[in-house]
Formats: C-alpha cells, structure tokens, sequence
C-alpha cells in the first residue's frame, strides 16, 4: 500500500550523506556524441524577451518514418529524420498566438495524434493533429480555445487516456492543474481543475509526469507531490516535498521516471543547481540519492528538461547543451555523452538546449536549441521505452475493413454499414477541411449525401466507442 511520507524526521541526516558521499563529480574526458544532421529556418524571429526562435522538441513515427517537433515563435514544424543527414521539414502549424511574444510551447501524442500548447498569447489554443495518413498529409482535427487558450505544458497518461494540463487558463480563470479525458482523442472533455496536493497548495504546476493514474507533479516555488489520481473526484497525496526540505532546492521545473519507476531524476531550474536522483524502490523511504551536474562550470549551469531510459538520463541543459549521463547506479551516475548545441555566453539568463527527444526507434536524439533549432544527434542506445508510434498502413485499414465503406470510389453518395462499435464518422478534405460529422446512437448503417463535395481525396476517420482511430483514404469522382 502506498503511503504519504513524513519528510522531516530524516531530512537533516539525508542532506548529510548526499552531500558527503553521493555528490557527482565532472569527468573532463566525457565524448562529444555525434551530429548526424541539423534543421532551421532562418526566417524565424526571436522571443521579444529571451531571443528564443524555438522552443520544445519532441518525435513520433508513422509507417516507419520518424520524425522530429520543434515549437517556434510562428508555431510548430514537423521534420522528417528518418534519413537523419537529410533532415527536411513535413509540414509546418501555425499557432493562434503566432509572433516574439511566444516563448512556450509544448507537444504530447495520443493515438496518433499530436497535442500542442502555446502558454503566451490570448488568441492561442489546443491543438489536435490528426497524423495517422503522413507522409501523404496530416490535418488539425481540433483547433479551439473553448476549454482553455493557454498551458505551459501537457502529459498523456497513455494508459488511461487522460491528457494533464500544467498552468492552464481559460476565459473562466487560472487553473494549477487541468485534466481532460481524451478517450476520443479529437474531443476532449474536461474532469476536474486541481490546486491542493497533499500539504501543497499550487499557485500552479509547471510541469508534470503520469502514468497509470500516478501524477509526479512539479509545482515550482511550492515544491513537488506525488498524486495518485485513480479517483478523479478524490485525488490522494502519496508525497510531498516542500522547498528547503532537500539539498539545493530552488524553483521545481520538470522530472521523468524510468520505465521500472524506481528512478526519478529532477530538475530545479536555477543557476548552480544540480538534478536530483531520486530512489523509488521503497516506497515508505522514498529519498534523494545522489545529483547530477553538467560537463562545465556548476556555478552557472542550468538544466532544464529531463528524460530517462532504463538506463540513460538525457537532459537538455541550456547553455550547456546536450548531457547524458548513466544512472543505472543512481547512486553514482557518470556523465557518458554531450553535445554542445549552444556557442551563447552564459549570462545567467535562458538560452541554449531547450528539450530533447530520445525515444525514436533508430535511438537517434532530437534536440530543440532556442537560437539554433533541431539537432539530429546519435544516440547511445536503442531505448527500451514506448515508442510514439503510429502504424495506420497495415493493422489499423484491416479493421476498417470490418466497417463496409461504398461505393468506392464514390460520387453523389457514401454508405457505411457495420456501425455497432463505432461512436462517430468524420470526414476531412486532402487540406484538413472538416467536411462531414456524425455522433452515432445505435445505428448500424448510414448514408451520407455527398452530392456537393467536389472531386478528390478525403480521409475518413471512424472512432470507436473504445476510443481506436481508424483512417483510411476515400476517393469521390
């Protein structure tokens, strides 16, 4: 059974032995990785107040080709790396909010679509990327701000269907923290707002990791809480942690789990702040185990967004680039790789390695550079986490095969037979046009009046009522 923690009664003497026993030291031989292709359009312009063209990175497949997400000032770009010396822009999403106020920007994938915020900006929204038919097209399926217009950032917890909203605000207010069920993963639907975990009250979360209904939350200046949201309505604290309660504490930013959950590395985003190790073996002991440091000058670094393998922690470390660092000992990690994706004097502002992506098959890094853009960077392994991986070619139009489509191809009507398992039909134009929308009750079969649609391809989706996307191309003569 999982227990909320009472930190205070080892606090002092667990500073004591990290400080003296688990403290990293730089090793001044680590390699540089190897830069296998880079991506920027010149033509961006800069954040008004950090000069900051881009911003997040983030990847996903579909039909064995890998690409790479970058955020920007103008919105967001999808890069195909899938011949990663070539890299070479897919498409590009232009944001509500699209100009150098923009500094924020955040993805997450949900069967096989892309989630994009923007936390700048009334006119921005949520996006939703329909990116099951690349590299033929892709097309925003959702683009509002009805539910909210603003979030820093953004989790799926896959397993249950459910996406986190870190810092969300709407026309109604500011909201800690957002969560939506996205069972149907083109309309959201809102579950509940939240600001109290545990001891914590948040004026927000910055940011957050979930899985399987466990919520690792960091609330920046009022610290971090481990949630177990199973009840939605009841939300239970399992542990807290304050600021000053752990060595080097500051402003808490960001953290990633290790597939196993034992291992949590997280980040406080402050100059001369190391990551925190954290052991999750024992879950009545949970404590901070050990501190990783970039390859440079610790007075000064600053890191900012973490991921974690089985056996790897990647972290994006602004003026200092790329650093990974072994912790399968997390009791000694050791620095093993860099990249230097910044050449940025570091004067203690935010500039350099904004994220990194490590999770594509061929193990290749994407790695988003504020001034600098997308870096393709080979990585040290092939990682043993889910993969982000849409395969809409092969199984998923044998299923759609099951629900009869015709006349095929089609003119002044569309059939569609076989509906006991589907919840609704919509189908989109080649540009991502929202032509036809149906929410089924119980009917088996329908007929759609096509008689006005011009001639060309469409896409038509079904959504089930388990919330499977099935996509396939349909063509009107």
């Amino acid at each position: 059974m999982k227990k909320i923690l009472n930190w205070n009664d080892r606090f002092y003497v667990g500073c004591l032995i990290v400080f003296f026993s688990n403290i990293f030291y730089v090793n001044a031989q680590v390699p540089q990785l190897k830069l296998l292709g880079r991506w920027n359009d010149p033509t961006i312009i800069g954040s008004a107040q950090y000069n900051n063209a881009y911003n997040e990175a983030y990847g996903f497949t579909v039909n064995n080709r890998e690409y790479g997400i970058i955020g920007s000032t103008y919105g967001w770009h999808i890069i195909d790396v899938t011949e990663p010396k070539k890299p070479f822009e897919r498409m590009r999403i232009k944001g509500g909010t699209s100009n150098e106020s923009v500094i924020h920007r955040d993805f997450r994938y949900h069967k096989c679509h892309i989630y994009a915020v923007c936390d700048e900006g009334s006119a921005s929204t949520l996006q939703i990327l329909d990116v099951s038919q690349l590299p033929d097209t892709a097309f925003l399926v959702y683009d509002k701000k009805e539910l909210f217009y603003r979030s820093h950032n953004i989790y799926v917890d896959e397993n249950k269907s459910r996406l986190y909203t870190s810092a969300e605000k709407n026309d109604q207010g500011f909201y800690a923290l957002g969560l939506y069920d996205i069972s149907n993963p083109s309309k959201p639907v809102l579950i509940d707002h939240y600001n109290k975990f545990g001891n914590i009250i948040a004026n927000h979360v910055h940011d957050c990791f979930v899985r399987n209904d466990t919520a690792y939350l960091n609330c920046g200046n009022d610290g971090f809480a481990i949630m177990d949201f199973s009840d939605v309505k009841n939300p239970k604290p399992l542990y807290t942690l304050k600021p000053n309660e752990y060595q080097f504490s500051g402003y808490n930013h960001s953290g990633w789990l290790t597939p196993d959950g034992k291992t949590y590395v997280m980040a406080d985003e402050n100059h001369g702040s190391p990551l925190k190790v954290f052991d999750l073996s024992n879950w009545s002991n949970i404590k901070i185990v050990s501190h990783l440091w970039a390859n440079s000058d610790t007075s000064k670094c600053i890191p900012h967004n973490p991921l974690l393998s089985c056996k790897y922690a990647y972290i994006a470390y602004y003026y200092n680039g790329l650093q990974v660092f072994n912790i399968e000992d997390k009791n000694k990690p050791t620095l093993i790789g860099y990249y230097p994706t910044s050449t940025e004097f570091n004067d203690l502002s935010y500039e350099g390695a904004w994220g990194v992506y490590p999770f594509l098959p061929s193990g290749n890094l994407i790695v988003a550079d504020m001034q600098k853009g997308m870096f393709i960077v080979e990585g040290p392994e092939k990682v043993c986490n889910p993969v982000n991986q849409c395969g809409i070619s092969s199984n998923r139009n044998e299923k759609i095969n099951v629900t009869q489509v015709f006349p095929v191809p089609f003119h002044s009507s569309l059939n569609i037979k076989n509906l006991a398992k589907i919840r609704s039909i919509e189908v989109y134009s080649s540009i991502g046009s929202l032509i036809y929308n149906n929410t089924l009750d119980t009917q088996d079969e329908i007929e759609v009046n096509t008689s006005d649609w011009k001639e060309g391809v469409y896409i038509l989706r079904l959504i089930t009522k388990g919330g499977e996307l099935l996509s396939e191309k349909i063509i009107r003569l």
